[in-house]
């Protein structure tokens, strides 16, 4: 029998960010499913006591914590080690945990140290006889693979998006300790501070409820014959300001620097969609000045409601790629949503 373990780290307040509830649903789930198997929840972090409050109800048999101040920030060795006596404290033969950056980094090598297996980018997991399935992207979450393995422990990295958020009701949970051998390997890397962009400036936002892609005809000639670079940034701008919206970009756009072209100042290869960018999941998604052609929709399989903005009535985004397409300028169509979100605090 498959003993289930449900690992997380806790965010700087120590609760649970949503990818980590988001993986405890698949193993609450996976734990229902497989009838009798034991249920573990591991938590690692300066201070567990408010994640602990919040997985109270979750229905686990024992709840662990590896709590030390070494683990408030990022670090691998750190990390592995808190994570590698979590495993073994639980005996976990399967490892349910958010595919968070952090974790994307330090839990394969763990796997390794503990001489099982394991797979990123989970979607679906399910008992199947007397093992266990999942479903994963490979690829850049362009191809989908169904498999199965017998080595244990196998650890599963959840992607974001997959399953709905853990929102049980919190309480009082004694979690078991778990001690952590850090003098049995010199940390040598020290988290000194962080250099971060001003709140403004950032533009990628994972957790925002809508994303905004801009085209390459941002850049290119407009009605009057001339490009109005600046008016763009300006308007996208000032829309992402307004909306707290996540900012994409489409190949073209941030390639043509390279042509020289003027592009837009803030964009970069991170903000790119499609086959050779993100595939990133939203509630919404708004493409404005983009052709909509496969390698750049592709980037938006997983986005719910789908709507664009050309002036091409025949453009990619009109053959059934678009729930909804307004034909017409994206200049004067965002400067007026600018000016209406503007006055909408005024107006309440």
């Amino acid at each position: 029998m498959e003993t289930i373990l449900f690992l997380a780290h806790t965010e700087t307040d120590g609760t649970l960010g949503r990818p980590a509830r988001e993986a405890l649903t698949a193993a609450r789930q996976l734990a229902e499913a497989a009838a009798g198997a034991p249920f573990v929840i591991g938590l690692l972090g300066a201070n567990t006591e408010p994640a602990a409050a919040q997985v109270a109800g979750a229905g686990a048999a024992r709840v662990l914590a590896a709590t030390d101040e070494r683990l408030a920030q990022p670090r691998y060795a750190s990390d592995a080690l808190a994570a590698q006596a979590l495993c073994q404290a639980a005996n976990a033969t399967v490892v349910i945990a958010p595919a968070t950056a952090r974790f994307n980094r330090v839990l394969p090598g763990v796997s390794h140290r503990l001489g099982g297996a394991v797979d990123t980018h989970v979607s679906e997991i399910a008992p199947e006889g007397d093992g266990l399935q999942v479903v994963r992207w490979f690829y850049r979450q362009r191809l989908r693979g169904r498999l199965s393995r017998t080595a244990r422990p196998w650890i599963l990295l959840v992607d974001p998006g997959c399953f709905p958020a853990w929102t049980g009701e919190s309480g009082a949970a004694a979690a078991e300790a778990v001690s952590v051998a850090f003098d049995d390997q010199p940390l040598r890397t020290e988290v000194t501070g962080i250099k971060a962009p001003a709140e403004d400036a950032q533009t990628i936002r994972p957790d925002a409820d809508l994303l905004f892609v801009a085209g390459a005809g941002w850049t290119k000639q407009q009605a009057d014959g001339q490009a109005h670079v600046p008016e763009a940034e300006r308007l996208i701008l000032d829309f992402l300001k307004l909306t707290r919206a996540s900012l994409g970009s489409s190949k073209s756009l941030v390639e043509i620097g390279g042509e020289g072209q003027e592009v837009l100042s803030f964009l970069t290869h991170l903000n790119q969609i499609g086959q050779t960018g993100a595939t990133p999941r939203h509630p919404k998604g708004l493409s404005t000045c983009c052709h909509g052609e496969e390698p750049h929709t592709v980037g938006w399989r997983f986005i719910t409601e789908r709507r664009a903005i050309n002036l091409d009535a025949n453009c990619g985004w009109a053959r059934g790629k678009a729930d909804v397409l307004y034909v017409a300028d994206a200049f004067a169509v965002m400067r007026r949503v600018n000016e209406l979100l503007a006055a909408a605090p005024a107006a309440e």
